[in-house]
Order: structure tokens, then sequence, then C-alpha cells
């Protein structure tokens, strides 16, 4: 008994790829998986190694008559081949998957050289951003492609299958986006450049400065060789200072916005060009700080087991042993109760830290609601600054007012580093007056303040 009555069921769609390397094996592997026939056209049908069980391969020419929507899978070098195979290609869609080696290394687009060679054909640029690795192991889902042409009836057709592959399309417009589109797989971490430069900068800068007050001070007005310190010692001063900085300056631009809002009295007019990117790296800026964070906690527990401690150690007591005296011991309450504060501290920061990095990655954050991640973003995360910043305040909690503590008239790292989280704390306490944050919160419902007459035909004129 025949399933379908109304006769044989309907072939799946042909679809052809020029180019047998990696990255055409590994396309035609997942187009058979999500339903589609595969032909391959190579210039040695009869040699080209290895292919995905079930697709074919023939010439160029026979392969291009045997679909509409081919795949290029070749290098721009090898393009002039297409010239000669133009006839076969008129009212064929190209797909242009072509990637280069480095930006403007060519005139023009790859796509739009394409679409040259064969102005019969309609050229799409798109599915360049994906990896011969990814097609493999079928990490596509939900993944997010970006394509363009001058045709939408080919857009259209390339993007219905890409998103049978579980891709999510993206449509930039015609092919003079093509060369942007190029540019895509040739960035390298742009989200994190920002705050990988802020946080080298910041690192250096107290790196050498803690150098000279520790080091360099102790050789000059002491005569006392202390370098052996600097790779952990010093750089465990570093790490703390930087890691509090770099938390700190993920809610800076958050109150700032804040500021700019109240004194518009709207949300509609955009924030500068320069705050604008400071936000959109927050959370890069985020994970940063808590991997220093992470070194700062390795290095202290490798404290206790450096060479330089476990003899000083051994020093005082076979002191103590030779001389037949022990040291006077006096218990002090309120040192002990600022040292355990400074531990819990540190511990319970740190734990706010991961759990603040673990909601910022995508499968746990995209579990959450937005007022489940709002809250654990921004309420635990001034929570977190606030621990941090007390973790410090307690650690030279006696020492602000002794003059040994300046040396060379210098103030010591940590109060430095006190100073951007303290403000943004300071900040963030006035934007919860409730007289402000009312304001605040009906400006971000979209109520907007009465502007002069001068002002609202200026603000008319930057818009249009």
């Amino acid at each position: 008994m025949s399933l379908n009555p109304q006769g044989a069921a309907a072939q799946p769609e042909m679809l052809c790829i020029f180019g047998t390397g990696d990255l055409g094996r590994s396309l035609g592997q997942r187009l058979l998986q999500s339903g589609y026939r595969v032909i391959y056209g190579s210039r040695r049908p009869h040699s080209c190694g290895p292919l995905p069980e079930g697709a074919e391969v023939m010439s160029y020419a026979a392969a291009a008559r045997s679909a509409s929507l081919i795949f290029i899978c070749v290098h721009r070098e090898h393009y002039e081949f297409l010239e000669t195979l133009a006839p076969h290609l008129k009212g064929k869609v190209l797909v242009d998957l072509s990637n280069n080696l480095k930006k403007d290394m060519y005139p023009e687009a790859n796509a739009v050289y394409l679409q040259r060679l064969v102005p019969g054909a309609a050229v799409v640029k798109g599915l360049n951003t994906l990896s011969a690795w990814a097609l493999q192991n079928g990490l596509l889902a939900g993944k997010q492609v970006h394509l363009c042409g001058n045709s939408s009836e080919a857009k259209q057709l390339v993007a219905e299958m890409a998103t049978k592959m579980g891709l999510t399309v993206l449509d930039k417009g015609t092919l003079s986006a093509a060369r942007e589109l190029e540019d895509f797989p040739l960035r390298l971490f742009p989200e994190w450049r920002l705050p990988l430069c802020v946080a080298i900068i910041l690192m250096a800068f107290f790196f050498f400065y803690l150098l000279i007050r520790d080091v360099i001070y102790a050789y000059v007005e002491e005569g006392e060789d202390i370098s052996f310190r600097i790779m952990i010692s010093l750089a465990n001063k570093v790490f703390p200072i930087v890691s509090l900085i770099m938390l700190s300056l993920c809610y800076l631009p958050g109150a700032i916005a804040a500021f700019f809002q109240l004194y518009r009295g709207t949300k509609y007019r955009r924030f500068p060009d320069w705050l604008d990117r400071w936000m959109l790296c927050r959370k890069q800026m985020g994970l940063v700080a808590l991997g220093i964070a992470f070194l700062h906690a390795i290095y202290t527990f490798v404290i206790p087991i450096r060479y330089a401690v476990r003899h000083k150690f051994i020093s005082r007591v076979m002191d103590e042993m030779k001389n037949n005296k022990t040291t006077p011991f006096y218990f002090d309450k309120t040192e002990a109760w600022a040292t355990d504060s400074f531990y819990v501290l540190g511990i319970l920061g740190l734990f706010l830290y991961v759990l603040l990095g673990l909601t910022s990655l995508p499968s746990v954050g995209g579990s959450l609601s937005w007022r489940e991640f709002n809250f654990i973003q921004s309420k635990l995360g001034h929570l977190t600054l606030l621990v941090c910043t007390a973790h410090g305040y307690i650690y030279g909690w006696n020492k602000f007012l002794r003059p040994s503590t300046y040396k060379w008239y210098t103030p010591p790292g940590y109060m430095l580093c006190l100073i951007v989280p303290s403000v943004v704390l300071v900040l963030k306490v006035l934007l919860l007056l409730p007289c402000v944050d009312r304001t605040l919160i009906r400006i971000r419902q979209g109520w907007e303040r009465t502007q002069p007459r001068e002002e609202m035909d200026i603000t008319k004129v930057i818009n249009l």
C-alpha cells in the first residue's frame, strides 16, 4: 500500500558545490544531513579524493547544469575558470564563501569580482564565517550568518537553505556590503581588544609603580636587595589592584549613562561614541577582572610555601632556640577581627565574582529571565564591588595615617586602587536616592522633560 496516493515522493532539491577541499566536503556533508542532494563540480572528477557518502561528482560544466544553487568553495585566485562557464551559469544563484588572508588584499570584494566575471548569474555573499570544523561537528544551531546580494529572490533562496541547516540569517543588503562580510573572519577578538588593552596598561603602570616604591626604595634608602619579591609578592599586589579597578570600570559607564539621561531628560538621544563602546565591552571587562582575581587567589595560596617565607620562619625559630628565649605573645583582638574580616570579605568577593562570571555565559544567561539576569548583574554586581572594596579598605585600615606608608611621599598601590570603586559606589548611592531614582525610572519608561523651543529645533536638526 502506497503512503503517497498521488504518486512517488518528490526528489530532494539538488545543490551544487564547486570545490572538493575541506570546506566543500564539510558543507556537502551538512547539506546531505539536512535533506538535500549534493553534486560536486571538480576539475578532476575521477581523482578528487574522498567525498561524503551519497554525493556525486562531475565536471564543472555538468555539475552547473544539474542545480540552480551553486556554492563557490574555491579561492579567489582560481575564479578565472568561472568566466569560461558563464553560459552554463546564466540564471544560476552563486553563493560566494571565499575569504582573504588580510584586509584590502584586492581592490574589490571577492563577490563583486565574481559578479563581474559572471554577469548573468545572481551572486550572493554569505556563509563565509562558517569553518569546516564547525560544519563537520554540527556546531551550527542558532549561529548567525550574514548575506548580501543584489537579487532579493536569490538571497531568499539561500536564506531558506541556511535556515534549514539551523542557522540564523541576517540580510546586510546589496553586494556593496560584501567587503564588510569578508572582513568578519579577519577580526581578532574585537570586543576584547579594549578590555585587554586597559588591563595591560593598568598592570604595567602599577607594576613599575610598586617596583619603585618597594624594591628600588628598599635598595636606595635601606641598602637591602629584595628583588626576589618581584615574581610573587609584587605580582600579588598588582593583581588585586587591577582586578578591582577593572570591576569598577564595568559599572562606572552605567552610572555615567544614567547621569546623561538625567541631564538631558530623555532616553531617546544617543550617548557619546566613547560611552557606547565602553558599555558594549563591559562583559569582557568583567571576565578579564575575574581572571585576574583568580590569579590573585592562586598567588595567595602559594605565598606560604615560598623559599623566602620558609627561610624567615625557620631562622626565627632557630634564633629563639639558640638564645633560649621565646617571643612575647600578646593577643590583639582588634587585629584578629581585622584579619578574619579581611579573609572573609576576600572569599565572599571571589564567590560573587564567580557567580557573575557564570551568569554571563550564554548557556546560563539564556535560561534566566530578564529580571533575574538584571538582578544578578546589577544588584549582585554592585554588592560584589562593595565587598571587594571593603576588602581593600580593611587591608589598610591601620596604615592610612602612618608616615612610613608614604615612601618617597607616594601613596601605596592599594590606596590608589580604591579611588575608582569608591567613586562608583558614591555615584550609585546618589542614583538610589528616591528623588533621583523616581525621575530616572520615568525617563527610562519613555517620559521626556519639556525642552526649550530652540533646543528642540536643534535636536530635530541633529536627528535628521
